[in-house]
Protein backbone atom coordinates (compact mmCIF):
# COMPACT_ATOMS: atom_id res chain seq x y z
CA UNK A 1 0.00 0.00 0.00
CA UNK A 2 0.83 3.87 -0.25
CA UNK A 3 -0.35 6.79 0.60
CA UNK A 4 0.15 10.72 0.58
CA UNK A 5 0.37 12.34 4.24
CA UNK A 6 -1.55 15.54 3.17
CA UNK A 7 -4.63 13.23 2.71
CA UNK A 8 -3.78 10.33 5.19
CA UNK A 9 -6.12 8.22 3.15
CA UNK A 10 -4.40 4.70 4.85
CA UNK A 11 -7.60 2.89 5.11
CA UNK A 12 -6.42 1.77 8.40
CA UNK A 13 -9.00 2.15 11.95
CA UNK A 14 -5.86 4.12 13.02
CA UNK A 15 -2.83 6.22 11.67
CA UNK A 16 0.22 3.66 11.57
CA UNK A 17 2.89 6.66 11.42
CA UNK A 18 3.70 6.38 15.19
CA UNK A 19 3.91 2.47 14.63
CA UNK A 20 6.03 2.94 12.22
CA UNK A 21 8.54 4.97 13.81
CA UNK A 22 9.27 2.83 16.88
CA UNK A 23 10.14 2.11 19.23
CA UNK A 24 10.90 5.18 20.90
CA UNK A 25 12.65 6.09 23.72
CA UNK A 26 10.54 7.64 26.50
CA UNK A 27 11.42 10.97 27.46
CA UNK A 28 10.04 11.47 31.37
CA UNK A 29 10.62 15.05 31.95
CA UNK A 30 11.28 16.61 35.08
CA UNK A 31 10.94 20.47 35.32
CA UNK A 32 10.59 22.97 37.73
CA UNK A 33 8.59 26.02 37.28
CA UNK A 34 9.35 30.01 38.31
CA UNK A 35 6.62 29.49 40.75
CA UNK A 36 8.76 26.40 42.52
CA UNK A 37 6.09 24.26 41.51
CA UNK A 38 7.54 20.46 39.88
CA UNK A 39 5.85 18.40 37.04
CA UNK A 40 7.02 15.31 35.55
CA UNK A 41 5.38 13.81 32.57
CA UNK A 42 6.04 11.49 29.56
CA UNK A 43 7.24 12.34 25.83
CA UNK A 44 7.08 9.65 23.18
CA UNK A 45 8.85 11.76 20.67
CA UNK A 46 12.33 12.21 22.55
CA UNK A 47 15.66 11.18 21.94
CA UNK A 48 19.25 11.80 22.24
CA UNK A 49 20.76 13.93 19.00
CA UNK A 50 24.41 14.34 20.02
CA UNK A 51 27.33 12.53 21.75
CA UNK A 52 29.70 15.37 21.62
CA UNK A 53 28.56 17.16 23.41
CA UNK A 54 25.84 15.22 24.79
CA UNK A 55 22.40 16.67 23.37
CA UNK A 56 18.72 15.56 24.03
CA UNK A 57 15.69 16.90 22.73
CA UNK A 58 11.73 16.77 23.66
CA UNK A 59 9.01 17.68 21.66
CA UNK A 60 5.14 17.71 22.00
CA UNK A 61 2.35 19.23 19.96
CA UNK A 62 2.23 22.49 21.77
CA UNK A 63 3.27 24.29 24.53
CA UNK A 64 2.65 21.85 27.48
CA UNK A 65 3.76 22.35 31.18
CA UNK A 66 7.32 20.72 31.09
CA UNK A 67 8.01 23.66 27.93
CA UNK A 68 6.94 26.07 29.96
CA UNK A 69 8.92 25.57 32.89
CA UNK A 70 11.98 24.46 30.84
CA UNK A 71 11.48 27.61 28.84
CA UNK A 72 11.10 29.50 32.92
CA UNK A 73 14.24 27.77 34.85
CA UNK A 74 16.49 26.62 31.19
CA UNK A 75 17.21 23.24 32.99
CA UNK A 76 15.06 19.74 33.12
CA UNK A 77 16.44 16.24 33.58
CA UNK A 78 15.49 12.92 31.64
CA UNK A 79 14.67 10.00 33.91
CA UNK A 80 15.01 6.54 32.55
CA UNK A 81 11.97 4.71 32.56
CA UNK A 82 12.58 1.20 33.11
CA UNK A 83 9.80 -1.84 33.30
CA UNK A 84 9.53 -1.87 37.06
CA UNK A 85 8.20 1.85 36.99
CA UNK A 86 6.11 1.88 33.21
CA UNK A 87 2.74 2.04 35.51
CA UNK A 88 4.23 5.18 37.48
CA UNK A 89 5.51 6.97 34.17
CA UNK A 90 1.91 5.94 33.01
CA UNK A 91 0.26 7.76 35.72
CA UNK A 92 2.83 10.98 35.48
CA UNK A 93 0.85 10.81 32.17
CA UNK A 94 -2.77 12.32 33.63
CA UNK A 95 -3.73 16.26 32.92
CA UNK A 96 -3.19 17.50 36.38
CA UNK A 97 -4.08 21.36 36.38
CA UNK A 98 -0.52 23.17 36.25
CA UNK A 99 1.20 23.49 39.85
CA UNK A 100 0.11 19.90 41.13
CA UNK A 101 2.99 17.20 41.17
CA UNK A 102 2.83 14.02 38.86
CA UNK A 103 5.59 13.12 41.65
CA UNK A 104 3.06 13.02 44.30
CA UNK A 105 0.24 11.63 42.01
CA UNK A 106 2.33 8.81 40.59
CA UNK A 107 3.78 7.83 44.32
CA UNK A 108 7.56 8.79 43.01
CA UNK A 109 10.17 10.45 44.76
CA UNK A 110 11.41 13.83 43.62
CA UNK A 111 15.06 14.35 44.76
CA UNK A 112 16.62 17.93 43.71
CA UNK A 113 19.45 17.77 41.16
CA UNK A 114 22.95 18.46 41.49
CA UNK A 115 23.93 20.85 39.19
CA UNK A 116 20.30 22.32 38.07
CA UNK A 117 17.08 23.56 39.58
CA UNK A 118 14.63 20.79 38.56
CA UNK A 119 13.46 17.65 40.01
CA UNK A 120 14.58 13.63 39.32
CA UNK A 121 12.78 10.42 39.80
CA UNK A 122 14.51 9.51 43.03
CA UNK A 123 13.45 5.79 41.87
CA UNK A 124 15.18 6.05 38.57
CA UNK A 125 17.62 3.60 37.53
CA UNK A 126 19.98 6.80 35.46
CA UNK A 127 19.25 10.32 35.33
CA UNK A 128 20.71 12.69 33.24
CA UNK A 129 20.61 16.56 34.43
CA UNK A 130 20.07 18.66 31.18
CA UNK A 131 20.48 22.93 30.46
CA UNK A 132 18.65 24.33 28.05
CA UNK A 133 20.31 24.63 24.72
CA UNK A 134 17.54 26.14 22.67
CA UNK A 135 13.30 25.91 21.67
CA UNK A 136 12.26 26.41 18.52
CA UNK A 137 8.59 25.57 16.53
CA UNK A 138 9.23 23.76 13.58
CA UNK A 139 7.88 24.40 10.17
CA UNK A 140 6.01 23.05 7.65
CA UNK A 141 7.02 22.75 4.10
CA UNK A 142 4.86 25.34 3.52
CA UNK A 143 6.90 27.31 6.29
CA UNK A 144 3.90 27.94 8.74
CA UNK A 145 4.68 26.39 12.06
CA UNK A 146 3.92 23.17 12.64
CA UNK A 147 2.38 23.90 16.29
CA UNK A 148 5.12 21.69 17.69
CA UNK A 149 7.33 23.03 20.33
CA UNK A 150 10.97 20.87 20.05
CA UNK A 151 13.30 21.13 23.53
CA UNK A 152 16.76 20.77 23.19
CA UNK A 153 18.97 20.31 26.14
CA UNK A 154 22.88 19.99 26.46
CA UNK A 155 23.55 17.03 29.48
CA UNK A 156 25.71 18.70 32.16
CA UNK A 157 25.30 15.69 35.03
CA UNK A 158 24.29 11.95 34.82
CA UNK A 159 22.83 9.65 37.74
CA UNK A 160 23.39 6.25 37.12
CA UNK A 161 22.45 3.33 40.03
CA UNK A 162 25.33 0.83 40.13
CA UNK A 163 22.55 -2.05 40.61
CA UNK A 164 22.34 -2.14 36.85
CA UNK A 165 25.83 -1.72 36.20
CA UNK A 166 27.67 -5.30 34.75
CA UNK A 167 31.11 -5.84 34.02
CA UNK A 168 31.83 -1.73 33.46
CA UNK A 169 28.16 -1.42 30.82
CA UNK A 170 24.86 -1.26 31.73
CA UNK A 171 22.68 -4.34 31.44
CA UNK A 172 19.97 -3.90 29.74
CA UNK A 173 18.78 -7.70 31.35
CA UNK A 174 18.44 -5.93 34.75
CA UNK A 175 17.51 -2.12 33.68
CA UNK A 176 14.63 -3.35 31.18
CA UNK A 177 14.10 0.01 29.63
CA UNK A 178 10.38 0.51 28.31
CA UNK A 179 9.49 2.19 24.96
CA UNK A 180 6.93 3.44 23.01
CA UNK A 181 5.52 1.87 20.16
CA UNK A 182 2.26 3.19 18.05
CA UNK A 183 -1.21 3.40 19.55
CA UNK A 184 -1.07 2.32 23.23
CA UNK A 185 1.73 -0.23 22.72
CA UNK A 186 4.84 -0.33 24.76
CA UNK A 187 7.86 -2.96 24.22
CA UNK A 188 10.23 -3.87 26.93
CA UNK A 189 14.19 -3.73 25.56
CA UNK A 190 15.46 -6.53 27.54
CA UNK A 191 16.17 -9.07 25.09
CA UNK A 192 19.27 -7.26 23.51
CA UNK A 193 21.82 -8.74 20.70
CA UNK A 194 25.31 -7.53 19.49
CA UNK A 195 26.37 -6.82 16.49
CA UNK A 196 29.73 -4.97 15.12
CA UNK A 197 30.30 -2.64 12.32
CA UNK A 198 32.06 -4.76 9.12
CA UNK A 199 35.71 -4.02 8.87
CA UNK A 200 36.00 -3.00 5.07
CA UNK A 201 39.71 -4.86 3.94
CA UNK A 202 42.12 -2.51 2.76
CA UNK A 203 42.64 -2.26 -0.75
CA UNK A 204 46.20 -4.06 -2.09
CA UNK A 205 49.27 -1.45 -3.10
Amino acid sequence: MFYTTDGNRHGLAHDPFKAIVSPRPIGWIGSKGRDGSINLAPYSFFNAVADRPKLVMFSSAGRKDSQRNAAETGAFTCNFVSRDLAEKMNLSSAALPYGNSEFDFAGLTPKQSELIDAPYVGEAYAVLECRVTEIIEPKTLSGAPSENVLVFGEVVGIHIDEAIVRDGRLDMSIARPVARMGYMDYSEGSDVFEMFRPQVPKAEA
